[in-house]
């Protein structure tokens, strides 16, 4: 057995096919509710996306909204092997493969815009992955060429000029099965010459608060979509060269914009750090897939890390645990979700209400690719046959050489079993992750348990498997606290981050939408401040752990609760319909008679508090309430 750490996965890796990496437990509870949900109900009750779309040839929209719900519909069905699902994706595939003419453009003919036809490749390419359609690689090469004949006088503009990088992971994934076609490397050129140069943005012009506004730049979903520009700058010259310069963009991004759920705020535009400030839910799920394909193509656990806290935090808390309303934006600092006036960069009254199409439909369209893109993201391999778990959930992965099962209810608990039913023959490596905020972690093949030191990042168990062959590992994790804003801190245990629950009173809107609008009240105080130990962090009075339910982001069966001390502040008031700007920390006016307040994970409180102010609460009378 050879066992080595790296902060990088070397060597080339791919994505599985979509229908290959079959989701478990939590995740496959998750997905069903989803297909349940909003996305195998959506065509019935959102004419956007019903059948008079412009995507099925009808008079209807025609712009993005089609291949938007297209995105996160047909990797759902594949990953969840829905024969329903897949019948109900086929149909805009057809219609897409029918629309093309002779001289290679395609989609409908009332809608001139490249953008759309960005995201309908990405469907397309995930379509023949899943299938093997031969019909699909011909089509986006016509297109490809159609593309670099008509740019020189038609260049890119607008939102395709900001997106151009989703153009150009079309275009590469046609070149890597047609290496000999010359035109394909020098269209992604092109497109990335035309597009928006997103780090000299970051780097040197981008704003250090909240934007009022409008700019393609500015524009939250832009940017989260634009984090893989340098990516696609590497993978086009095919180096990897450029992977510093996404971690200075993240860093600045972090420091103007940044919020506890590992993403930057834009409640449309960006919006600075503080708390009471959203982000919109199409963001998130872009600021996934970016993540998604800068670690196929750095293979980088502090990528992967933020993924995690994308996935496990942001993308569950702007969705209903049942999967069938979801907000538009989001805040840290949630305090009520109502239709009502708040310091929004640029947003509508109903923006944060749970419903069918809170503000604008694009996320009704979008946010749908989220979970079944993170599952076809939970391995990959290199063309060696070595396979890599870059982020975790339970699942079971069967490639042409390889079939591991992943038994584990991470993130809501730290113990993983890999069983190996099939794998390649010679040595080869399985690829593991140990997480940044990991205190501890123990790993054992076949019972029998390996040093490895204290290293970071991804370990590499290299030896001639067999079936049958089990490796274990567990993660220690602890309370721990990440400073912020005003000298806040928000509280984490392992991938998850915890928050303050109100409790939540859903009242429904009156003549809302078929699948039903709410409006979320809280059940009692929200304005605590925390009792914090300078060096020993929070103080946690209990901690009880349980498995996840049947709905795992549901806050009435949360799988994890925290309690921790802390004082009310009533100096914290409400402002403009949200929790108000936080007084810096330590705080001094907050009441003498110490009590407790319940914490659960992030994306289980649809209401919450995730960044608090706090004190040291040995200066504070230490009665018990």
């Amino acid at each position: 057995m050879k066992l080595s750490t790296v902060s990088a996965i070397p060597g080339t890796l791919s994505f599985i096919p979509p229908g290959k990496i079959l989701p478990q437990g939590w995740l496959k509870r998750q997905l069903t509710l989803q297909a349940q949900g909003l996305s195998g109900q959506l065509e019935d009750i959102w004419p956007d996306v019903g059948a008079n779309s412009g995507w099925l040839g009808g008079s209807g929209e025609s712009w993005e909204r089609g291949p938007y719900y297209l995105d996160g519909l047909l990797p759902l069905a594949y990953c969840l092997q829905d024969r329903s699902l897949i019948e109900q994706s086929q149909k805009w595939v057809e219609w897409m493969l029918n629309s093309q003419d002779n001289d290679g453009w395609f989609g409908p003919q009332n809608n001139v815009d490249w953008w759309p036809r960005m995201v309908a490749l990405k469907v397309l390419t995930q379509y023949a992955d899943a299938t093997g359609d031969a019909r699909v690689l011909p089509f986006i090469q016509r297109y490809c060429h159609y593309q670099l004949r008509h740019l020189p006088t038609r260049p890119l503009s607008d939102w395709g000029k900001a997106r151009a990088a989703d153009n150009v992971l079309s275009v590469l994934w046609a070149w890597k099965q047609l290496p000999e076609d010359d035109l394909l490397p020098q269209l992604a050129k092109v497109l990335l010459a035309q597009g928006d140069n997103w780090p000299d943005f970051i780097l040197h012009r981008l704003p250090t608060g909240p934007v009022t506004y409008f700019s393609h730049l500015t524009h939250v979903v832009n940017v989260a979509m634009g984090m893989k520009y340098s990516a696609m700058q590497d993978d086009t010259q095919q180096q990897r060269l450029r992977l510093e310069e996404i971690k200075r963009c993240f860093a600045e991004l972090d420091i103007y914009h940044g919020q506890p759920q590992g993403i930057f705020s834009g409640d449309e535009f960006l919006a600075g750090t503080a708390p009471e400030q959203g982000v919109e839910l199409c963001a998130i799920v872009e600021l996934m897939f970016s993540l998604e394909n800068m670690l196929r193509i750095y293979g980088d656990a502090q990528l992967a890390e933020r993924l995690e806290r994308v996935a496990f935090n942001a993308l569950p808390a702007g969705v209903s645990a049942d999967m069938m309303s979801h907000q538009y934006q989001q805040q840290p600092n949630q305090i009520a979700a109502s239709i009502a006036p708040r310091n929004w960069t640029y947003s509508g009254d109903d923006c944060n209400i749970f419903g069918l199409e809170p503000n604008f439909g694009c996320c009704t369209a979008n946010f749908h690719q989220g979970w079944p893109k993170f599952c076809n993201s939970l391995f990959m391999q290199d063309e060696a046959n070595n396979l890599a778990s870059m982020v975790y959930a339970p699942c079971r992965v069967t490639t042409d050489a390889w079939d591991v099962c992943v038994q584990t209810d991470y993130p809501f608990n730290t113990d993983l079993t890999f069983t190996v039913h099939h794998a390649p023959t010679g040595d080869k490596t399985l690829w593991l992750r140990i997480p940044q905020w990991s205190t501890g972690s123990a790993i054992t093949v076949n019972g029998e348990p390996l040093s490895y030191g204290d290293g970071k990042g991804y370990f590499a168990l290299t030896r001639e498997w067999r079936a049958g062959d089990v490796v274990t590992l567990t993660f220690e994790r602890q309370v721990r606290t990440e400073r912020r804003i005003h000298n806040a801190v928000s509280v984490y245990y392992g991938p998850l981050l915890m928050a303050l629950t109100p409790g939540e009173i859903w009242r429904p809107i009156p003549g809302g939408s078929p699948s039903g609008d709410w409006e979320l009240q809280p059940k009692k105080e929200w304005n605590y401040a925390l009792d914090i130990h300078p060096h020993q962090g929070a103080v946690v009075r209990e901690l009880q752990l349980h498995a996840s339910g049947e709905q795992p982001f549901a806050l009435e069966s949360a799988p994890i609760k925290l309690r921790l001390s802390a004082y009310r502040l009533p100096t914290w008031k409400v402002v403009d319909n949200s929790a108000g700007p936080m007084p810096n920390s330590p705080a001094h006016a907050a009441l003498s008679v110490q009590s407790s307040v319940l914490l659960v994970p992030y994306g289980c409180a649809r209401l919450r508090i995730a960044q608090f102010p706090w004190l040291d609460g040995r200066e504070k009378q230490t009665d018990v309430a």
